[in-house]
């Protein structure tokens, strides 16, 4: 078994209950299982400014598939709680990235672990930091001292109600 965490963001039809839904649905995932999940933080767009803030939250999960079978599972979920992308950095009805799978490291025209933005998203960074304070990025530092050097900031604010 693995341990991977997971990154859900949405900001559209009640994006509250769209990354509720789909950090639930993990549990649904062939040979995986959901450990634990983040707080909410509502974020404004990384990318297009007119466009709604996002939810965003972390999970973690153990899970029994290879990165790229876990990749093409989330990807099925997407579709399934019927993902849309309109644009680049744009809107998003469900978002599910792998941020991190064990301490693998994988670089592919597929896929990218840890993901390749991690380091610069605070709206990634302290959900992680949140359920997994000491965690180490791989090829990159721990935890704090990335949330210390963000220059960017994202997260208006986070909410403990994720039930």
């Amino acid at each position: 078994m693995a341990i991977a965490f997971i990154g859900v963001g949405s900001n559209l039809q009640d994006p509250y209950l769209q990354v509720n839904t789909a950090i639930l649905n993990l549990n649904n995932l062939p040979e995986t299982r959901l450990i634990t999940q983040s707080s909410l933080y509502y974020s404004s767009p990384q990318g297009p400014q007119d466009q709604p803030d996002f939810v965003n939250a972390v999970a973690k999960i153990d899970t029994s598939l290879e990165p790229l079978a876990l990749l093409s599972a989330l990807q099925s979920q997407e579709l399934t709680q019927g993902k849309l992308k309109l644009r680049h950095w744009g809107e998003r009805l469900i978002d599910l990235d792998i941020l991190l799978f064990d301490d693998l490291e994988v670089q592919s025209d597929t896929l990218i672990i840890p993901h390749a933005q991690l380091h610069l998203r605070d709206f990634a960074l302290l959900p992680l930091a949140e359920i997994e304070p000491k965690i180490h990025i791989p090829n990159q530092q721990d935890i704090t001292s990335l949330i210390e050097k963000l220059t960017d900031k994202f997260v208006k604010r986070k909410s403990n109600d994720i039930n």
